[in-house]
């Protein structure tokens, strides 16, 4: 089966994911993206989200919190704002941070007007990286 290159690399941690595989699946701000190879070139930025890694007839999750992608024929190269692996999660701080995120949400959608303290869109953002932190662990969504 035909492989593509793929590499994870983030500010912090540099190269977090480095392999030949199958098949990417990813999302981007315009929506899902599945990943072959000699896939057309394409530059998109991403979301957070829980990147699925095809390879060798299984599956590797990552967790992704955002960044940019480039595809062309030969290589994929995603450039994260964060990225780990399942190992890499501390699932009680994720739950904490989702628990967090998610009170200030509820909270500003309750009465908007009285919560100009809320940044909404900072809260929405924390609250979709710590869901996705916890999709990668297997842990349910409370």
């Amino acid at each position: 089966m035909a492989t593509i290159l793929l590499e994870v690399a983030t500010p912090d941690k540099g190269e977090v994911y480095k392999n030949d595989i199958n098949m990417l699946i990813t999302r981007s701000i315009c929506g899902e993206l599945g990943i072959l190879p000699k896939h057309a070139n394409l530059l998109t930025a991403l979301i957070p989200h829980v990147m699925r890694i095809k390879e060798g007839g299984g599956e590797v999750q990552l967790f992704v919190s955002g960044g940019f992608m480039e595809v062309t024929p030969e290589k994929i190269t995603v450039l994260a704002d964060a990225a780990e692996t399942p190992d890499d999660i501390d699932v009680e701080r994720a739950k904490s941070a989702y628990q967090r995120a998610n009170e200030r949400v509820t909270t500003f959608k309750s009465a908007p007007k009285s919560h100009d303290d809320i940044d909404i869109d900072r809260a929405e953002a924390a609250l979709a990286r710590a869901k996705a932190r916890l999709l990668v662990k297997g842990v349910p969504i409370p």
